[in-house]
């Protein structure tokens, strides 16, 4: 079993920047984490992911080149830095861990999910 515990959300004005962080229980090797968010009245949604060595990374189109996903193994932890937030980056972003070393934008093929952080920004 994996706890992942997101952490850094918070409420910024529209422009600003957040960096969010994900830490694990335990060393989950080989493992791709991934970030998805899920604003009021929506679906969940895939933002970025990275593989275990972080050599591969995919983002959404809608935050590539503004968000940035990077992982410090030796903490057991992932963080996506967001840049140039807009107000309909609004929402509950959560953390999940795929055992499996491949690249999924899907959610059901996470095996662990944090609780989420609120990220709200103003306009």
């Amino acid at each position: 079993q994996v706890q992942l515990v997101e952490s850094g959300g918070g409420l910024v004005q529209a422009g600003g920047s957040l960096r969010l962080s994900c830490a694990a229980s335990r060393r989950t090797f080989n493992s791709a984490t991934a970030w998805f968010r899920q604003a009021p009245g929506k679906e969940r949604e895939f933002v970025a992911a990275t593989t275990w060595s972080g050599s591969n990374t995919y983002y959404t189109d809608s935050v590539r080149g503004r968000f940035t996903i990077s992982r410090d193994n030796a903490k057991d932890t992932v963080y996506l830095q967001m840049n140039s937030l807009k107000p309909e980056d609004t929402a509950v972003y959560y953390c999940a861990a795929n055992l499996k070393p491949g690249i999924t934008t899907i959610s059901r093929d996470y095996d662990y999910w944090g609780q989420g952080t609120q990220v709200t920004v103003s306009s």
